[in-house]
């Protein structure tokens, strides 16, 4: 066991250590640069998917809306909660900023890796689709990188269907056992019961759970956030300018100074954002869309819920407490956070936060869920291999709860998260050009009037696309659209 995690300890030094932070930021600012800045360009566009539903009409279809509430819902989990937390007791409220630029970089990534999930993803038959980095490496770079597709695969499944759904378990069983008192036995039953009702309906079943709990853990959420900030207004300019100045070395909360909020923040906020990691692609190429660059916006905007609403609600909720003191070794986590609640509110504030720990770690474990269905389906369309993996799931949910430790239930999904990374980023840095040639489609359509875009997939060609997958292009209804549209010419 100890030769085992010293090798996945190499492997997150060469990954998280030294070079994929650097990576994802730099690669974050190229592509926020030769796309014009697209996620600010489109930002008003990002709110309409709030009242979307699927396109073609199909009942059996996902909308953007609830791919994007299936993502949020992924995104957003314990880390929004304990790694805040953790990011400001180790980094200093400094660390916040670095959470927010790292943010507002991501949805520029995040809107190129799920344009591209969009764009090669594949059919299923049934009204619903399946793509992911998997399918535009395979389709998008060609057969001969197929072993770089499985690779990735097998990463994705281990790091989140396995690892981080441990650790989501793990989160809510100590949340339930610290504020309730409930054995960790019983609640992971019931997160294991919860967790199989779900994952055996399929995606459909997924972003029906997503579309109902999402709201409303995001909503409570927030309200809670805005209760602290209301009885705590007079203080906000200060916390603000105690997370600028952090920030920048005019104040320091810990040692380490500027370097430790810039090194937490850009990690924590990449860990909960996941722009770049390639696993939000898997539930954005669900998403029946007119096209691919509408769900890139709808992603984009995900990544902004995470970090800019979510993670910024547990920052002030900190920030503004008696609780925490800068530098003090006492209390972090999600500790910290119910402490920190706990001194505005009371004592009863617990229940009501360990109710929103179990929406925040249900709603990952089923999107964790579908990453690791998506990353088997490249391997293998066993039925019978498929059932293994839902068991499994409910499973590891349930050892994952009664784990002492949440270290000791995911110490290899980090470096495996690297490992995917690079893969992801590797390809997309190959496929950007196509990237830019539908996001030249896209504008080119607006600029000619159409105020919802269609991909044709006639004009690229020179592309291994699923026309199935976009059959409302030669619909009646939208040949006028293409009509007014500037064609964009494929490429070679």
């Amino acid at each position: 066991m100890d030769m085992i995690r010293s090798l996945f300890g190499l492997i997150e030094d060469l990954t998280w250590g030294w070079s994929l932070i650097p990576i994802l930021v730099i690669f974050g600012v190229f592509i926020t640069l030769m796309s014009g800045f697209v996620q600010f360009e489109y930002f008003g566009r990002m709110f309409r998917v709030l009242s979307s539903k699927n396109q073609s009409g199909d009942p059996n279809a996902i909308s953007a809306r609830q791919a994007l509430l299936v993502s949020v819902g992924g995104r957003v989990g314990g880390g929004n909660i304990a790694g805040v937390a953790v990011a400001i007791t180790l980094g200093g409220p400094g660390a916040v900023f670095w959470m927010w630029i790292i943010a507002l970089i991501g949805m520029a990534t995040s809107l190129v890796e799920s344009s591209l999930a969009q764009l090669y993803k594949r059919s299923n038959g049934d009204g619903t689709y399946t793509g992911g980095p998997a399918s535009y490496i395979i389709y998008g770079l060609g057969a001969q990188y197929r072993w770089l597709a499985v690779l990735y695969a097998i990463c994705l499944m281990a790091a989140f269907a396995f690892g981080f759904n441990a650790f989501q378990g793990n989160t809510f069983a100590g949340a339930a056992n610290d504020s309730l008192g409930v054995d960790r036995v019983w609640s992971g039953l019931l997160l294991a019961v919860i967790t199989g009702f779900i994952v055996y309906g399929g995606i459909r079943r997924i972003a029906k759970a997503a579309d109902l709990i999402i709201p409303i853990m995001a909503f409570g959420y927030i309200a809670l956030a805005l209760l602290v900030i209301a009885f705590n207004i007079t203080a906000l300019p200060g916390a603000l300018w105690t997370i600028v100045a952090n920030a920048f070395g005019l104040e320091e909360a810990v040692s380490g100074g500027v370097g430790a909020a810039l090194a937490q923040g850009l990690r924590r906020g990449l860990f909960s954002n996941e722009a770049g990691l390639g696993s939000a692609p898997n539930v954005a190429a669900t998403a029946d869309v007119r096209h691919p660059i509408s769900q890139g916006i709808t992603q984009s905007f995900s990544v902004f819920i995470d970090t800019i609403i979510i993670c910024s609600c547990t920052a002030f909720m900190i920030l503004l407490s008696p609780v925490y003191v800068p530098g003090s070794e006492g209390i972090d986590g999600i500790a910290l956070t119910q402490q920190s609640l706990v001194s505005q509110f009371g004592g009863w504030v617990q229940y009501l936060l360990t109710f929103a720990i179990l929406l925040f770690a249900f709603s990952s474990i089923i999107y964790n869920y579908y990453l690791g269905e998506t990353a088997l389906r490249v391997m293998t369309n066993s039925r019978s291999v498929l059932h293994g993996l839902r068991l499994a799931i409910i499973v590891v949910v349930f050892l994952g709860a009664t784990a002492p430790g949440a270290t000791a239930v995911f110490f290899f999904s980090d470096p495996l998260m690297g490992v995917l990374a690079l893969v992801n980023l590797m390809a997309i840095v190959m496929l950007f050009p196509v990237a830019l040639r539908i996001l030249n489609d896209f504008r080119a359509q607006l600029k000619a009037g159409v105020e919802r875009p269609v991909l044709d997939p006639r004009k690229f060609a020179d592309l291994d696309l699923d026309h199935s997958a976009w059959s409302y292009a030669t619909r009646p209804e939208a040949a006028a659209l293409n009509e007014k549209a500037v064609p964009v010419q494929p490429r070679a």
